[in-house]
């Protein structure tokens, strides 16, 4: 078992540690994105009620990822703000094509 992280620097490798398999990144982008489109759309009709859909949103296929599929506990519960952070940083790397270098380069493959 990894040390368990003390700076985000630390946090990161271990964050991408637990989502091992494409399928749990997967849901957490699937999340994220319908999260983000959820809070444009709160944005552009000020549906107060869309806050709340974003956050279940992205919060619910995430943790059926960590449950169903990476069969572990979500580091949200221990580590809140870095693992909000680093799943828009996972988003992001996603997205711009960069995930699988990141993955490679701290062994998560």
């Amino acid at each position: 078992m990894p040390q368990e992280p003390t700076t985000y620097r630390t946090f990161w490798p271990y964050y991408l540690n637990e989502h091992r398999k494409p399928a749990t990144r997967r849901l957490h982008f699937l999340g994220t994105g319908l999260g983000l489109a959820l809070l444009a759309l709160l944005a552009l009709t000020g549906a107060w009620w869309l806050s709340v859909a974003a956050l279940v949103s992205g919060y619910a296929f995430a943790w059926a990822g960590h449950f169903f599929v990476e069969k572990n506990r979500p580091a949200t519960f221990r580590f809140p703000l870095w693992s909000l952070y680093s799943d828009f940083r996972m988003f992001a790397l996603a997205v711009t094509g960069r995930l699988q270098a990141e993955l490679r380069r701290y062994g998560v493959e």
